[in-house]
């Protein structure tokens, strides 16, 4: 994506200091930037206003402006560039955990927003690759079990030996054109309702 085209949220409620981000971000090429002059906005106003990335100038932050801030990164699931004038460890420790990119503690000037936005679209696309990886590898884990569940169930009722289950799973599964842990999934529930509903 062209940084003209990037559409960017400015999130603060002094507006003289967001006025400011905005020309910033303006003087850097980015042309598609928004402002919201509130200290808590609605998720659904930014839910809306369909930001790429979001930048939030909180100055002093109390706990619940930054829980609210925390769930909004949480819902939005966009690169969040959070400027605070003070901080400490819980802070940062929360924020990284709610899932902001970059973590900002006094120092809002200027020519630091392009560098400092590019940061937080890089942070926030190397944790969703992490994630999505992750993801991934749990999806893999749970499908294995159920296949081998599976396995074990076609193995007792069949009298076969785990090879021939795990070939018949594969059969069936070419055959249906399904995947082997969703043929594995219906033998685990019809056997589940065979047995109704005991081990």
């Amino acid at each position: 994506m062209d940084d003209a085209d990037i559409k960017i949220l400015v999130i603060d409620e002094n507006r003289i200091r967001a006025s400011v981000i905005e020309e910033g971000l303006r003087e850097a090429g980015y042309a598609h930037v928004r402002v919201i002059v509130e200290s808590r906005p609605t998720v659904r106003a930014i839910v809306d206003a369909d930001p790429d990335v979001v930048f939030i100038d909180l100055e002093n932050p109390n706990r619940d402006v930054l829980e609210h801030m925390f769930q909004v990164s949480r819902a939005i699931s966009r690169p969040i560039a959070m400027f605070v004038d003070r901080s400490d460890r819980d802070m940062i420790e929360a924020a990284v955990d709610a899932g902001v990119s970059a973590y900002i503690v006094d120092g809002l000037k200027k020519e630091r927003l392009k560098p400092i936005l590019d940061t937080a679209i890089s942070r926030f696309n190397a944790f969703s690759r992490m994630r999505e990886e992750l993801d991934r590898t749990k999806r893999a884990l749970e499908e294995r079990k159920v296949i081998d569940r599976a396995k074990g169930v076609l193995m007792r009722l069949r009298g076969i030996g785990e090879d021939e289950a795990h070939a018949l799973l594969r059969r069936t599964a070419m055959n249906e054109n399904r995947r082997i842990a969703e043929v594995a999934q219906s033998v685990l529930t019809a056997a589940d309702l065979l047995s109704g509903g005991k081990p």
